[in-house]
Formats: C-alpha cells, structure tokens, sequence
C-alpha cells in the first residue's frame, strides 16, 4: 500500500518534442496531469527531469504549470546517474517513489531499476508512462517486474493514496478522472 507521507514522485522527461513522438499523446499528457495534479493536493514530493531541454524543449505546459517541484535536467538515461537526482532523492529519505514518463524502455526503465538497486519501492504507472514503440513499452515493463518493481495504473495509484471516500480530497480527486 501506498503511503503518501512516505512517497516521492517522479516524471521523467515529458517534454515537449519527446510528447509529440509518441503514438498517444493526448492519453498520456492527460494522465501525467491528473497525476501530477494530485500530488499537488495531496502536498507530495514530486521531481521531474528534463533530458536535454535544450534541444527536447521543456516539460509539456499542463504539468509545468501545476505546482512547485524541483526540476533536474539531466543528460543521462536514468535520473539516478546524475549527482543532483541522487543527493535531492536519497536526502528526502522517503522509501515509495511513484515513476512515470518517456521514454518507457530508455530514461524509466534505466531510472527505475537504480532505484530498487538502492533499495527504494518503484512502482512504474503504465498509463502515465509510454515510448514511441508500444512493444518496447510493454518489453520494459516486463523486465521492471523481472527486477522487482511494481505495475501499476494512475487510478489505482489515486485510490491507494485516498484509501476511503472519507479522505478530506476525496471528490476533488475523483473529479480528475471523471
């Protein structure tokens, strides 16, 4: 279960040139949105990386816009190989990160297996997370379950943070995906 005092969140370059690449980027900018919206009112940590936004531009406005995050830019594949990532994420001492982003099977897929080799609790959201090729998509999520990380989709993971329809943001959450 998840446990948003103890959870950081994670969106890995969903900039703008990367976003308009993919098969379904309306699905998945939407997604990444409501995500993003709900750890803005449920106060939860939350990083996003920019892979070269020099030349991949800028995350994508309806995240950009939602609140204040620390923004990492970064030219490695996986986040946890550039020093700023690493000392930011490992100082806030929280052991769940929620991951998702572009591409699935290159920045996500390297991202999140350091991540369980330091030891956190990955769980990579399917719905919020895409690359260009839906079979390497689908081949890196099977190898983030082969290496213990969890699957899982943006509404389970709104859910599992409300745990009630007694939560105080319950409806404002519901209205998200509704």
């Amino acid at each position: 279960m998840l446990n948003p005092a103890n959870t950081v969140i994670v969106c890995i370059d969903l900039q703008e040139k990367l976003v308009k690449m993919l098969n379904n980027p309306d699905v998945i900018a939407s997604n990444c949105t409501k995500l993003m919206q709900t750890a803005n009112i449920l106060n939860i940590e939350t990083i996003i990386t920019e892979q070269y936004p020099k030349g991949l531009g800028e995350t994508i406005e309806s995240i950009n816009s939602i609140k204040t995050f620390k923004k990492i830019e970064k030219t490695t594949f996986s986040a946890y190989e550039t020093d700023e990532f690493k000392k930011y994420i490992d100082s806030l001492n929280k052991k769940q990160v929620i991951i998702f982003g572009i591409e699935t099977h290159i920045c996500t897929l390297q991202t999140t297996i350091d991540l369980i080799n330091k030891g956190y609790e990955v769980y990579v959201v399917q719905d919020c997370s895409s690359s260009r090729n839906e079979s390497n998509h689908n081949c890196a999520l099977d190898l983030i379950k082969q290496k213990g990380g969890f699957i899982t989709s943006l509404e389970i993971v709104l859910f599992d943070f409300l745990k009630s329809s007694k939560h105080p943001n319950f409806k404002e959450i519901q209205s998200l995906i509704k």
